[in-house]
């Protein structure tokens, strides 16, 4: 369910937002979930304090009370034991709200990262339908109509004869993992990728041998492109479980931590622009 399908079927609404979050708190600062009286959009971070909220903010919307702000220790006393503290607003939310909500939300969405994934084989669509869970927009890649066809996930699906063009129109900050069906053309794709200098994450599915060959291609036929960003093996650091879903779930981890290290370290800039935002 999408934030706009959760306030078109409730007329009642309280936004409950992290204002502070002081020492360890399940979520950060400026983080919002919605309410309504049977139903809630989002988390601030589950536990004894998200329920708490819940019930505030149900007991606001019952009794037509407008605003509140909470100050919560997260301690042993509300059975939540993170050690710090946080601040919450809670606000009945008019019409002027909730558009700026949906507004936020789409900003949010146009603001995901993207991962491309360069290959709609076994691995590649198991990849899919993890990513697909994830806040990242998800473009699967691939010169194969056929295969293209047998995943099921909620992804942007791209078939085209021109995989690389992908990759030279992905925006900044873009993940890139290449697993296709043929050596010379992950290569070529891996190339194209680790050449844009400002990905986020390049992985290529193969072995050790096959980054010592692809290194050595770039030496001879690759103007000598740098391979120090790529990973290759992908999903190599957990298991030696080859089976599709495995791999795929570990090459996942490796995506989801390179773009939130990202965010991380733009974190500041990120909370100033919402705070100004409201």
């Amino acid at each position: 369910m999408t934030l706009v399908a959760f306030v078109d079927r409730h007329s009642e609404v309280a936004s409950v937002r992290l204002t502070k979050a002081r020492g360890s708190s399940p979520r950060e600062a400026g983080t919002e979930m919605f309410v309504a009286p049977g139903e809630t959009y989002g988390t601030i971070g589950g536990g004894q304090l998200e329920y708490m909220m819940i019930d505030e903010a149900r007991m606001m919307l019952a009794k037509g009370i407008a605003h509140a702000v909470k100050d919560v220790p997260l301690g042993p006393e509300i059975g939540q034991c993170c050690g710090g503290r946080v601040e919450v607003e809670i606000a009945l939310m008019s019409a002027a709200d909730r558009q700026g909500a949906l507004a936020r939300a789409e900003a949010e969405t146009r603001a995901l990262p993207h991962v491309y994934v360069m290959g709609a084989g076994h691995v590649g669509r198991a990849l899919a339908g993890l990513l697909a869970q994830m806040p990242v927009r998800t473009l699967l890649v691939d010169t194969r109509a056929e295969e293209m066809a047998l995943c099921k996930a909620p992804v942007d699906k791209r078939h085209t004869a021109l995989p690389e063009a992908e990759i030279t129109s992905a925006p900044a900050g873009s993940a890139f993992v290449v697993l296709t069906h043929d050596h010379a053309l992950d290569f070529l794709l891996t190339a194209a990728a680790l050449a844009r200098g400002d990905a986020a994450y390049v992985g290529m599915i193969g072995s050790a041998t096959k980054r010592a060959r692809f290194e050595s291609w770039c030496r001879d036929h690759g103007g000598g492109q740098e391979t120090d960003a790529l990973t290759c093996p992908i999903g190599a650091g957990g298991s030696a479980d080859k089976r599709p879903e495995i791999i795929a779930a570990f090459v996942a981890a490796e995506i989801m931590a390179a773009l939130t290290q990202t965010r991380r370290n733009t974190a500041p800039e990120a909370a100033e622009t919402l705070h100004t935002a409201r």
